[in-house]
C-alpha cells in the first residue's frame, strides 16, 4: 500500500536548516557551506570560549565574501554558539547585556527593555544546542534556538552592541575576537 504524507512548508525549511547546520562544517568544492540564515555565506572563523578552563560554547562566524574585517558590526553576518553545557536563558541574556556595556554607555531604560528583550527571546539551554544571531544592518537582529525562529529585536544600536560582544575591539575576549575575523590561530581553547 502506497501513502503520500504532505509536510508543511515550514516544517520542511526547518527540517532543510536543521540538516543544513548539522552538516555546516561538510566542505563542498572546498568551501564550508553557506549558514542557512544567510545565503552566499562564507565561514570567517572559529573559537571556544572557556572559563576557568571550562568549555562554555563553540562560535562560529558566518559573513559574506565582501566581509570587511575594518567594520566588523556594520555589514550582515550570523554569529552561531554551540553550547557544551547547561545554562539558563536569563543568566545568558544577563552575562549578555554586562558585555554590551562594555562597548558604550547605556541608558537605564535601554538596559531594562534590551534585556526583557533577550530574556523573553534566548532559552535554556543544553549541551549541543545552538543560538544564532543574525546581524541586520540598519534594522536590529534576528534569533534562533536549534534552527526555529525565537524573535527579532528591531534596534539598530542593540544589535551593534550585542554583536560587538565578540566582535568589538572593546570585547573582553580579543584571541577570540581574532578567531572569529580569521585572524588568529583557532583561538582559545580550539
Amino acid at each position: 500500500m502506497w501513502c503520500s504524507t504532505r509536510w508543511p512548508a515550514e516544517a520542511v525549511r526547518s527540517l532543510a536548516r536543521e540538516l543544513a547546520l548539522t552538516l555546516g562544517l561538510v566542505l563542498a568544492a572546498g568551501q564550508a557551506l553557506a549558514h542557512p540564515e544567510l545565503p552566499g555565506s562564507r565561514l570567517q572563523g572559529e573559537a571556544t570560549l572557556r572559563y576557568f578552563g571550562l568549555r562554555i560554547y563553540h562560535a562560529r562566524l558566518w559573513t559574506l565574501p565582501d566581509y570587511r574585517v575594518s567594520q566588523p558590526v556594520d555589514q550582515p553576518l550570523v554569529l552561531e554558539l554551540e553550547y557544551l553545557r547547561e545554562l539558563k536563558g536569563p543568566l545568558i541574556a544577563e552575562r549578555s547585556l554586562k558585555e554590551m556595556r562594555r562597548g558604550a554607555q547605556i541608558t537605564d531604560a535601554q538596559a531594562e527593555r534590551w534585556l526583557a528583550e533577550m530574556q523573553r527571546i534566548f532559552p535554556d539551554v543544553k549541551a549541543g544546542d545552538r543560538i544564532s544571531g543574525q546581524h541586520l544592518p540598519g534594522r536590529g537582529a534576528r534569533f534562533w534556538h536549534n534552527g526555529q525562529l525565537t524573535g527579532q529585536i528591531d534596534d539598530p544600536a542593540f544589535a551593534r552592541l550585542f554583536f560587538g560582544i565578540w566582535l568589538a575591539s572593546s570585547t573582553s575576549e580579543p584571541e577570540m575576537r581574532l578567531a572569529l575575523l580569521g585572524q588568529a590561530g583557532n583561538g582559545p581553547g580550539r
